[in-house]
């Protein structure tokens, strides 16, 4: 390899690593104020592919807009580097958290194009700028370009993929994000300089004379498909996604496997496309397509969580493999195209994104969006296959049909099974009901995904009675029941602070005098626990409920008083790592009286929060007890795990509290969390599921 092709190629893999190391720190310093949503992921998924696609067209501009001016183009991409380098300096180290989110998608948006929108749309316009001025570079003497090196952008892709996987990995478990923000400035203006060195060069490098044409123009037809195909494999990116963390299994860090499928599949279709045989990915792909889509209209149909995991990231490869794989048969021949073949990829994959990211939610009440992304796949089956004959075409046709109907049939079920189906930024909200055996009654489900946020049992024995992971004997439970009795053991009225509403189920112990302050991050939550559940009108307490993020409503209100405050927001994929620190302790403290407790709901399959728990409650002297309570299926309550922490030293000393109070053994290598600093991933806990 020449050494311009090896500093071209170093220039496009330090560009793409920088880029995916920003991406989940920029996304990570959202959280205080949009809390721990899924939704904040894949919005800022859509803000990068945007940008993407404004980094593209920037390229293409310069190239095509400039001609054969490259004092112009030297010039103009020279101050952008410098614009960026100064955007830089004035951002990043002031920290991206933003002060409201009262409209989470325009807040991520602004957020982030303010703090790091001009050093990403430089980072994005490098692969598609270098491929055409390497092109010029390498061109004959009689002003021909070269051969378009398609390479560059695999090897773009490469330092993406490594970047992904090093940043959960490496980075965050290892690093302050302070440190990361040092590190990864320190890295942009590295790759600034080589930036600024290689458009130096292309003075003396390219022809003053518009390039000869090389090849005929790619049909229309073809221009099409390389803005349709990245726009179906862009929504089955974010549609699987969505569909793995939310109802399949909610598992920390499961968006990066996806991710990464889709990566892989890039560098394969651009860097070894001998490895895309055509004839085996798309009989492949039918296979998925029907299996999955048949999967998706049973709702009985269910297989072990890592076997579902399995064939969706097996359907999510073959997918985009096929996408991207007809993407690169279908490239240009002409170097001149090259920045608009990018432009169309960038342009399709920010629709894909935008679509299932923001369109989807606000269009469509309930989720409909994997079978969306099965149905645009199999109709760009059908059109990049098109010229192989009546087989493939009646074949593609009729799964298009199908897949369109699957679409359908799941609205009509949708439809027949909820009391209630919404959506919005946050989610997707369900309420179903059904028979409860126990009491020949029915009961009433609230639905986050394959996440229970609250049941109700409607029969006269259970009106007040609490369920799941709230029962008379959880941590919780005992909390609540023993946090203010007198010598005699009268219980006085009681203040009582609970993070995460759903069904309301804890208003269930509310008592006249007493006072329960709800703090709830989704607006569609409230509506549904006041209207389709009754714990929060036949509670005898006096019902708050605040909305927007509660760390952020806690700091902004004068101190509460709490006897109990209950952190109740760690169940799903997306844990809220912002109330789980040293500084969010601290603020709880502020609101709770001088014995008061703190009480977090950790139960989860595959994170064990206890460790952290335990040091964060020595750092801030409290002492701190597990307590895990068993299901009983005829009272509707489930197996639960909750963490105590309190100053009152008698308190775990009662005998009702003591005989299930547990000890949390410490996990070496654990380090105190804080706004500065945390990693979910020595906590996760894969090996028994």
């Amino acid at each position: 390899m020449s050494p311009t092709r090896v500093l071209y190629g170093t220039a496009a893999f330090l560009s793409a690593f920088l880029l995916f190391v920003i991406e989940p720190l920029a996304a990570k310093q959202l959280l205080p104020a949009l809390g721990g949503s899924s939704a904040v992921w894949l919005t800022c998924l859509v803000f990068f592919q945007t940008t993407l696609l404004l980094g593209y067209l920037y390229a293409h501009w310069l190239i095509r807009g400039q001609g054969a001016d490259t004092q112009q183009q030297q010039r103009t991409h020279i101050a952008l580097i410098a614009l960026s380098l100064l955007a830089l300096a004035s951002n990043l180290f002031l920290g991206t958290s933003p002060a409201s989110a009262a409209h989470p998608v325009l807040t991520i948006f602004w957020t982030l194009t303010r703090t790091i929108g001009l050093p990403f749309l430089l980072l994005t316009s490098t692969s598609p700028l270098l491929q055409s001025w390497l092109a010029q570079r390498e061109a004959d003497p009689d002003g021909k370009p070269g051969p378009v090196w398609y390479r560059l952008f695999a090897l773009s892709n490469t330092g993406s993929l490594l970047a992904l996987i090093a940043y959960p990995t490496l980075i965050e478990p290892h690093l302050a994000l302070r440190s990361q923000r040092i590190l990864w400035a320190a890295a942009f203006v590295l790759f600034a300089l080589l930036a600024i060195f290689i458009a130096s060069q292309q003075r003396t490098a390219i022809a003053p004379s518009v390039p000869k044409v090389d090849a005929v123009s790619s049909p229309t037809r073809n221009r099409w498909l390389w803005f349709l195909l990245p726009m179906a494999a862009a929504m089955q990116l974010s549609a699987v996604t969505a569909h793995l963390t939310v109802n399949i299994a909610a598992i920390p860090l499961l968006w990066v496997l996806p991710l990464a499928v889709y990566l892989i599949t890039f560098i394969v279709a651009f860097d070894r496309p001998v490895l895309y045989q055509r004839p085996l990915v798309v009989r492949l792909l039918v296979v998925m397509l029907a299996s999955l889509g048949y999967a998706l209209s049973k709702q009985d149909f269910s297989l072990p969580i890592g076997l579902t995991i399995a064939f969706f990231l097996i359907e999510c490869f073959v997918a985009c493999l096929f996408c991207h794989g007809e993407t690169y048969r279908l490239r240009p021949v002409r170097a001149s195209e090259t920045t608009l073949f990018y432009l169309l990829i960038a342009a399709g994959g920010a629709t894909g994104t935008f679509l299932v990211g923001i369109a989807f939610p606000l269009i469509f009440a309930a989720n409909y969006d994997l079978a969306l992304a099965f149905f645009t796949t199999a109709v760009m089956a059908l059109a990049a296959t098109w010229d192989d004959g009546w087989a493939q075409r009646l074949l593609w046709v009729t799964a298009s049909v199908l897949l369109f109907a699957l679409a359908v049939l799941l609205h009509i079920g949708n439809s027949r099974q909820m009391l209630l189906s919404v959506r919005n930024f946050y989610g997707s909200l369900r309420v179903k009901e059904a028979d409860f055996p126990a009491a020949h009654a029915p009961i009433r489900t609230l639905l986050h995904g394959a996440i229970q946020h609250g049941t109700q049992v409607f029969a006269p024995d259970f009106s007040h009675v609490p369920t799941t992971y709230y029962a008379r004997d959880s941590g919780v439970g005992l909390a609540l029941r023993f946090c203010c009795n007198d010598a005699d053991g009268v219980t006085r009225p009681r203040n009582i602070g609970v993070i995460g509403l759903g069904a309301g189920t804890l208003a269930a112990y509310g008592q006249a005098g007493d006072r329960i302050r709800f703090y709830e991050l989704n607006p569609q939550v409230e509506p549904i626990a006041r209207n389709l559940f009754t714990y929060l009108r036949d509670s005898g307490a006096t019902i708050t409920v605040v909305p927007g993020d509660a760390r952020t409503s806690l700091a902004k209100e004068k101190p509460q008083r709490f006897d109990v405050l209950v952190v109740d927001a760690f169940s799903g994929d997306a844990i809220p790592l912002h109330l789980l620190t040293s500084e969010a302790i601290q603020l709880y403290q502020s609101h709770l009286t001088p014995n008061g407790i703190l009480a977090f709901h950790v139960s989860n399959q595959y994170l064990d929060l206890a460790p952290e728990l335990k040091l964060l409650a020595e750092a801030a002297h409290l002492e701190v007890r597990d307590f895990n309570s068993a299901s009983n299926n005829d009272r509707g309550e489930f197996r639960a795990e909750w963490v105590l922490m309190t100053a009152d030293p008698t308190f775990f000393t009662q005998h009702d509290i003591n005989w299930s109070a547990e000890g949390i053994a410490g996990k070496p290598g654990l380090k105190l969390w804080t706004d500065d600093y945390s990693s979910l991933l020595p906590l996760l806990q894969l090996g028994n599921h």
